[in-house]
């Protein structure tokens, strides 16, 4: 199945002549995306490679929205936080928990629609532009949500695709299938907050704010990579309840 997927990458997505194609591409409508990331004791590796995939995308309207609640500030990452001054860093001097530490991200977001990360995972550097041409091609789009799949080093190591079906509430209701990677218009997020813990967070945040809209776009092009290796957050208990706490 694994070499199956890599086939399907080759032929489905932009090679490195595409992706200089992109770069030059000018949009009527250029949105700007604040990238949301609630931070605790953050893997150095795993955070300048975010950084830099953001550095690197196609399209460049973009700010990193940082709230850092981990015990102490992490000297490692200050010159990662210096590569770009489209990064904005909050340390928070507390652990307000997933919900909190989002919250106080979302605080530093001035962009046109907002994008949840997780810490640890990345995008690939075509991602911003797929959104950026969705959002061309249906202006009054307020969420949009992509495809997934995991990574346990690198994006070499991608494997376990979820292709995600059209947006049905009911599906919604029984089974999480959105999860990540979610891009809400600024408009339709500025009255919620994340109030629940633990793996719920997205669950409730999603399913309450798509009772307000019906303008809803699925992308297939827009891969969200979920880090599964042996330090990530996905497989470490321990880091997402302290995470929480």
């Amino acid at each position: 199945e694994r070499e199956k997927y890599q086939i399907w990458i080759k032929n489905n997505e932009p090679d490195e002549k595409q992706l200089e194609e992109q770069k030059n591409t000018k949009f009527k409508i250029e949105p700007k995306f604040s990238l949301v990331v609630p931070m605790y004791n953050t893997p150095v590796n795993f955070f300048e490679e975010l950084v830099d995939c953001l550095i690197n995308q196609t399209y460049s309207n973009w700010e990193l929205c940082l709230a850092d609640g981990s015990p102490k500030e992490n000297e490692e990452i200050k010159p990662i936080l210096e590569k770009d001054e489209r990064i904005k860093y909050k340390f928070l001097n507390e652990n307000k928990g997933i919900s909190g530490n989002t919250n106080e991200a979302l605080k530093l977001a001035t962009g046109d629609y907002i994008a949840l990360l997780d810490h640890d995972d990345l995008i690939p550097r075509f991602c911003l532009y797929e959104l950026t041409k969705t959002i061309n091609e249906h202006p009054d789009v307020e969420f949009i949500y992509t495809d997934e799949d995991k990574i346990e080093t690198t994006q070499a190591t991608r494997r376990d695709p979820h292709f995600k079906p059209d947006f049905a509430i009911d599906t919604l209701r029984s089974n999480n299938y959105i999860t990540h990677l979610s891009v809400f218009k600024k408009e339709l997020i500025k009255d919620f907050r994340f109030l629940s813990k633990l793996w719920y967070e997205d669950f409730n945040f999603t399913t309450k704010i798509l009772f307000n809209t019906d303008k809803i776009s699925n992308i297939s092009e827009g891969f969200y990579h979920c880090n599964c290796g042996h330090e990530s957050t996905m497989n470490n208990n321990n880091s997402k309840k302290n995470l929480d706490m």
